[in-house]
């Protein structure tokens, strides 16, 4: 296909997730950088990302929804129904609206936009940035079979997606959106067994972060169930089952399934938040 007839890819907002994105569009050549374009209100954003990502950049929102065919919506939450009012104008039934907003509702957005907007919501997470993000989208009534190709294309090309039910986005942000944090946590305490046992902390933190990097590597690329690879490291009476009987005795299968689920909770009660204020400005 050749790069100029190849539908345009707009963001609205030009920070690091957005940035990571169109890296990642542009790294897989599933879109030239030509056909990008992002806008921002701040100049050193928008100079970051021209750099970083080798697209035109504007202030003006409105450009950027009148010539996107799929148009990423990569703001805070609380500014989309701002964005959304200054740029309804300019869409047309062939846009594809992608929000990456944590929280906005398909529906608070439907809300907000011409009818018949076809329209898209993700939760990807920070790993984006380094083109591992685990993301999950989910669409809206009017949008098509192609239109999920499409967003599958754009954050497979960041890492791995998966479709799932509106209504299941908080679930996930509270296992992948947030997880990255109990990873990061994971390692620091791994690291501070090290230390604590006379290894230097640069040493420990690199073996604790490959460690992880690993085994997430041998889940993924043998397809085995968790338990059985955890099986294959315990020998018996050997150190690794000592080490899981003090994790046991720590409750930490029960405190990382309560962190997700704490999360996903707390995920639910601020799209609520946000659903009302977003009513209330209608």
């Amino acid at each position: 296909v050749n790069p100029n007839e190849m539908p345009r890819v707009g963001f609205i907002g030009a920070g690091q997730m957005a940035t990571a994105m169109a890296r990642g569009i542009v790294k897989s050549e599933l879109y030239a950088a030509t056909d990008l374009i992002a806008s921002d209100r701040s100049k050193e954003q928008r100079e970051s990302f021209a750099k970083l990502v080798g697209c035109q950049t504007t202030d003006d929102n409105k450009s950027v929804a009148k010539g996107s065919e799929t148009l990423i919506l990569a703001v805070k939450p609380n500014i989309v129904p701002y964005v959304l009012a200054e740029v309804k104008g300019c869409l047309n039934s062939s846009t594809l609206v992608v929000s990456i907003a944590a929280g906005v509702s398909i529906a608070t957005m439907e809300e907000l936009l011409p009818k018949g907007t076809r329209l898209a919501r993700v939760m990807p997470n920070t790993p984006c940035l380094v083109g591992e993000t685990a993301s999950a989208y989910a669409l809206g009534a009017n949008a098509t079979k192609d239109d999920g190709k499409t967003v599958e294309q754009i954050l497979q090309a960041c890492g791995q997606t998966y479709q799932v039910k509106e209504k299941l986005l908080d679930a996930v942000t509270g296992l992948s959106g947030s997880g990255p944090a109990y990873v990061y946590i994971m390692i620091e305490a791994l690291a501070d067994g090290g230390v604590r046992m006379g290894l230097p902390r640069p040493v420990a933190l690199q073996l604790a972060a490959q460690t992880v990097l690993g085994s997430a590597k041998m889940v993924m690329e043998t397809g085995e169930h968790p338990g059985l690879l955890k099986d294959k490291v315990a020998s018996p009476g050997g150190t690794t089952i000592a080490g899981i009987h003090a994790l046991e005795k720590g409750g930490f299968r029960a405190t990382i399934m309560n962190a997700v689920e704490a999360a996903a909770t707390r995920s639910t009660e601020l799209s609520k938040a946000a659903e009302k204020k977003s009513s209330s400005k209608l």
